[in-house]
């Protein structure tokens, strides 16, 4: 079964209601390839989700940027994964590296926030990545490897899970990993899915490549056999977000 192009915007902590209403505008005008070739979908800040997700087009999704660990309670400042249920948000970026670094989430905090947003019926993008630290000793393997064992000895059913590969080094600097390297990793973690978890979710888990993606750089990204799409930092809140929609088409080629 071929996987669906999934494609992500990740508006981060950007915007204005103004702002916020002249991007899904844009968006809503957009000639982009059917909801059967690309899966779309966008992750305004969590004060914003109401707005979008009731201007979005219908074959849009939404996500929010987290959620908390657990249930809700005196958590003051989170906002948990019951409550993007009750407001119908579909999806929920987690362990993003921003998140890991700033926030210090660990891996297994990580992994044990996917297991309990999928529990709540959420679907993850659960993200890797390693910094440039770890990719100039040789270590990206062991680190994004590492990163996905704690979320897989969490969970055993994957269908609702995009893992997005984002190396850190790559993420808001215009450095972009080459086709190549985005390409090796994927298929490092592919192979990982294969001897550790299982065949099946091997090939049908969606890999997804985040970090500095760009209108001029994405049809050849998405060129690479295990390349399932894009999880897309400062170009989401361009026009050119929608060429990388469209770049999805390069896999039909």
């Amino acid at each position: 079964m071929a996987r669906k192009f999934f494609v992500g915007g990740n508006w981060k902590c950007n915007g204005t209601s103004e702002e916020v209403k002249k991007i899904v505008s844009t968006l809503n005008q957009a000639e982009v390839p059917s909801e059967d070739v690309v899966e779309v979908v966008v992750s305004p800040p969590f004060v914003f989700l109401p707005l979008v997700k009731s201007v979005l087009r219908s074959d849009f999704h939404v996500a929010a940027q987290n959620c908390w660990v657990r249930k809700g309670g005196a958590f003051t400042g989170e906002v948990s994964a019951e409550m993007l249920v009750n407001l119908g948000i579909p999806w929920v970026i987690l362990g993003h590296s921003e998140r890991r670094a700033l926030l210090n989430e660990s891996n297994y905090f990580v992994g044990d926030k996917v297991a309990y947003a999928l529990s709540q019926g959420l679907k993850v993008i659960a993200c890797v990545g390693e910094t440039l630290e770890q990719r100039e000793s040789g270590s990206t393997v062991a680190v994004v490897a590492e990163q996905t064992k704690a979320i897989a000895e969490k969970i055993s059913n994957w269908d609702n899970v995009v893992l997005a590969y984002e190396p850190v080094w790559a993420i808001g600097t215009g450095k972009v990993a080459t086709p190549a390297q985005a390409q090796e990793v994927h298929a490092e973690l592919r192979k990982w899915l294969y001897d550790n978890v299982s065949a099946e979710v091997a090939t049908s888990t969606r890999i997804i490549y985040g970090g500095s993606v760009n209108g001029a750089n994405c049809k050849e990204l998405a060129a690479q056999p295990d390349v399932d799409g894009f999880l897309v930092g400062g170009a989401s809140l361009k026009p050119e977000f929608i060429d990388i929609i469209k770049s999805a088409t390069v896999k039909k080629n």
